[in-house]
């Protein structure tokens, strides 16, 4: 049950939240946390996790408040492991330096943990309280929180648009709808997501990079490229790029994939639905691949088959001040839809200006 929390509680749960999202590029596939330890209300120590198979935030904390733990309170972002993985079980860490009070934002819905770090914490005569600001850390992983609850990446499917609704001219133009502001803004998406999903019909049209290009930023997201029948060129662009492609393809034509393959991709074959890849089997796929937040960026066609299937969770939509016309290309592919009773219902989450576009986070209701 949720305790009464302090305004200090407050202050520093927050402190340990801003600290928890220094990771946003780096912790994957583990989840961003932060922790800082408080005596005497005076912060004594602090930390995050940063990368994984690296001390978690919790171990970077102790360590900075140099044997003044005993006694103290951790506020920390997510529920302290209690199982060894990568790194020894922080719940035991924070047993052993005596901390009177540990405050948890929310649960970790990973099977090995799941309230046992919370547990064992109570067991040794530690005083638990969860819940402040859950909001808000839930927020930082939903990645991984859906990964561990249902078994599937958190799905971002992005787009930019005129303010008529068009993603490109009848003949396929589309550079640039939205403003350099708008594109630095996606660099910042693409730099959080384990993945970078696309389709074969926009890799045959644009020849994407599908990198990251943020200064700092080291980690490139895994590429997928969904191409049924193997279409892909073996001098696309992103086959030359750091990081890694990864082509789901249906096809068995081995002279192609190896073809492929030399040219730098990894082929996985995947089940086929209604002649194409099964989009609930890729997801899957990448989910046993640790992959917890995917970016979609593709054209009408794919975007609408994973927005008909129920597969995409949020929608990030950049809308320029600009109007092309009946002729262009609208958002989705969604043929299905005739009446108002089968409309796709969304939740606007936030609106805000990005240069001089607008960026629309929306998700999807059931």
């Amino acid at each position: 049950m949720m305790s009464s929390f302090s305004r200090a509680d407050h202050a520093f749960m927050a402190r340990a939240l801003q600290l928890a999202e220094k990771g946003l590029y780096t912790t994957d596939p583990n989840p961003r946390v932060g922790c800082v330890l408080v005596k005497n209300g005076k912060l004594i120590g602090e930390g995050w996790h940063q990368r994984a198979g690296e001390a978690h935030a919790e171990i970077h904390a102790l360590n900075a408040a140099l044997n003044q733990a005993e006694g103290a309170t951790a506020y920390v972002t997510l529920e302290p492991c209690c199982h060894q993985g990568r790194t020894p079980p922080c719940s035991e860490a924070l047993i052993k330096a005596k901390l009177a009070r540990v405050v948890i934002a929310m649960q970790d819905p990973h099977t090995r943990v799941d309230g046992g770090g919370i547990a064992q914490l109570r067991e040794a005569g530690v005083q638990v309280d969860i819940g402040l600001l859950q909001e808000q850390a839930a927020k930082l992983n939903p990645g991984f929180i859906k990964r561990m609850q249902r078994g599937r990446p958190f799905v971002r499917c992005k787009l930019g648009m005129s303010l008529d609704g068009r993603t490109a001219m009848a003949c396929g133009e589309s550079k640039w709808i939205t403003s350099a502001a708008a594109r630095e803004d996606v660099q910042r998406l693409r730099a959080r997501s384990s993945a970078i999903v696309t389709g074969i019909g926009t890799l045959l049209a644009d020849d994407p990079s599908m990198t990251v290009r943020l200064e700092g930023v080291e980690r490139q997201p895994l590429r997928v490229v969904i191409d049924t029948r193997l279409r892909m060129p073996k001098a696309a662009k992103m086959l030359s790029l750091p990081g890694h492609t990864l082509i789901m393809t249906c096809s068995d034509d081995e002279a192609a994939r190896q073809e492929l393959q030399q040219a730098g991709a990894e082929i996985r074959r995947m089940p086929c639905c209604a002649n194409r890849v099964s989009l609930e089997a890729m997801l899957d796929s990448l989910a046993e691949m640790e992959i917890n937040e995917v970016l979609l960026e593709t054209g009408a066609t794919l975007s609408g088959a994973m927005l008909e299937q129920g597969l995409i969770d949020e929608l990030i939509i950049y809308m320029a001040p600009v109007l092309m016309g009946d002729n262009a290309r609208g958002l989705f592919h969604l043929p299905g839809l005739e009446k108002m009773a089968n409309k796709i219902q969304l939740e606007f989450t936030d609106v805000r200006a990005v240069g001089c576009d607008w960026r629309i986070t929306a998700k999807i209701q059931a």
